[in-house]
């Protein structure tokens, strides 16, 4: 019974941000750089909490890369966010290793995480439509070809 009672709240927690507004948040980029998230409206966006620890995390990575190099030149943006948990120093180190295209943010004490619903499990991906809503959110890697097609159809409505 405990099973099926933490499954149901993983459920509603993953449905309880779909289709609502995405907050409103300022990101700080591991360069300095402030992100605003309201700044994204008119285009399509993705917000993903991840782990250097995160082995699903390190698979997503050349989809978010792929994702970026196709799409942000007709106005997608992305932003990792890396846990409250992760040293500084490691997302500096993952980042500069994979040479990770856009913006990576630190999370120190938790407060992304929690706007965005009080993400806990890594990696958690947001899909954020250009009217600033969720479209789409993934605990666990997602669905590459669905979410290329979701971004390709968004930025083919203007």
């Amino acid at each position: 019974m405990p099973v099926l009672v933490l499954a149901a709240w993983l459920i509603g927690l993953a449905l309880s941000r779909m289709g609502g507004t995405a907050p409103d948040v300022v990101f700080t980029t591991i360069t300095g750089k402030q992100a605003a998230s309201h700044a994204w409206r008119g285009k399509p966006a993705i917000v993903t909490f991840w782990a250097t620890d995160c082995p699903s995390c390190m698979l997503e990575i050349p989809h978010l890369i792929d994702l970026y190099r196709r799409f942000h030149p007709q106005g997608l943006e992305i932003m990792a966010v890396a846990m409250a948990y992760d040293p500084p120093s490691h997302v500096v180190a993952m980042t500069r290793d994979r040479q990770l295209p856009y913006d990576v943010a630190l999370d120190l004490n938790s407060a992304h995480a929690l706007a965005f619903g009080n993400v806990q499990f890594t990696p958690t991906t947001f899909l954020i439509s250009p009217e600033g809503k969720i479209a789409e959110k993934s605990v666990g890697v997602f669905d590459y070809s669905a979410w290329q097609s979701r971004i390709a159809a968004m930025l083919n409505k203007g």
